[in-house]
């Protein structure tokens, strides 16, 4: 159960924030082995003030387009698995939307089965001893 958000600068069409989403929930399911139909984003537009970031931290020259993509979900995939997410989702930015790589910051935010609540008040994942 994988929740997305994606938070970026405002100045981009509506549909941006939605294209944005699609590609990472496709790379969530082809690669991470995310359920289909599991699509829970939040996407956010801010001012240019209400994102701020180091512009070459670690050797990578971020600009004014640069998106945030925060994503809680289970804990267990592999190192391989995630690096070959976040390829997946900087190349489909780039491809689809022309996004410089260099400006895809993702974090992955792992949890175990029992934090999640799908609604009713209930923890879905959990199984209740008999």
């Amino acid at each position: 159960m994988p929740l997305v958000r994606i938070d970026f600068a405002e100045g981009k069409p509506p549909e941006y924030g939605i294209q944005v989403g699609q590609i990472v929930y496709q790379a969530l399911t082809e690669v991470m082995n995310a359920p289909q139909n599991d699509l829970f984003q939040i996407i956010t537009r801010h001012p240019k003030s209400g994102l701020q970031f180091d512009r070459e931290f670690l050797g990578v020259h971020r600009s004014d387009e640069c998106i945030f993509l925060q994503i809680t979900l289970n804990g267990g995939r592999t190192v391989e698995m995630k690096q070959r997410f976040y390829k997946a989702v900087a190349d489909g930015l780039q491809e689809q939307l022309k996004l410089r790589r260099e400006d895809v910051f993702i974090s992955l935010v792992e949890v175990s089965k029992e934090n999640w609540s799908f609604g009713n008040g209930e923890a879905q994942y959990v199984v209740s001893a008999p």
